[in-house]
């Protein structure tokens, strides 16, 4: 019988075999938001989910929900939304902005709080966690963030405050990534949006195997220098 993993500042993460099956995924409580740990845990296909206020929460789903880079497609509406409005796009411009509006919207309670915050603000500053920004003249009006992991991009969170400026952030994202040969989008758990987008399960083993390979191919620092994103249509 599976047993929860009680973490202290110290320890290191129990196998993600030993997850619980419900609620699913669910491998250790405790430990801390240091980006040592963080990194750790998306090496190892953990990552941190909780609401504020409770102890941190460790999870590992079985199955995963991914994006295959090599086979996304945009919609047709999507393109003809892209080709319409005059959109910019720019890659760790706003970071601290956009995680923000990641948290401000979500009407139902966020686990985004203070500590996320400043956690992966933390991973920004030192190279880690990436950003994806839409502006509608100088107003940021969509984005997402997520942590690189070798080839692979971990995928946090997205807003939107114009029609499909998420869905063009993603766009965007899946665009610059395959310039620097990625292979994989973790998108954590699936859910209808994700579904609509095209993401598919993984069980976990599966991602876990595919992790291991692709967390040691490192992209050149300048794949995500601060810039601006010219998409051809």
């Amino acid at each position: 019988m599976k047993s929860l993993c009680y973490l202290n500042q110290a320890d290191c993460f129990p196998s993600a075999h030993k997850a619980l099956t419900e609620p699913n995924g669910l491998l250790a409580v405790g430990g801390d938001l240091q980006p040592e740990r963080l990194l750790s845990a998306y090496q190892q296909g953990i990552f941190p989910w909780f609401n504020q206020g409770e102890p941190i929460l460790w999870w590992t789903p079985d199955p995963r929900a991914i994006f295959i880079i090599e086979d996304y497609r945009s919609s047709r509406s999507l393109m003809k939304t892209l080709k319409r409005q005059q959109w910019r796009f720019t890659i760790n411009h706003a970071f601290d902005s956009v995680i923000h509006q990641c948290a401000a919207l979500r009407q139902e309670g966020t686990w985004i709080s203070p500590a996320i915050k400043a956690a992966y603000s933390q991973l920004h500053a030192q190279g880690d966690a990436h950003s994806i920004e839409v502006w509608q003249g100088e107003a940021l009006i969509g984005g997402l963030y997520g942590i690189a992991v070798g080839r692979v991009f971990c995928g946090e969170s997205m807003f939107h405050l114009k029609t499909d400026a998420s869905k063009a952030a993603f766009h965007v994202l899946v665009t610059h990534l395959r310039q620097f040969e990625f292979t994989l989008i973790d998108a954590q758990v699936m859910n209808p949006h994700l579904a609509r987008l095209g993401a598919q399960s993984l069980p976990r083993e599966a991602f876990l195997t595919q992790l291991a390979q692709l967390k040691h191919h490192l992209s050149p620092a300048s794949a995500w220098h601060a810039q601006e994103v010219k998409l051809e249509y």
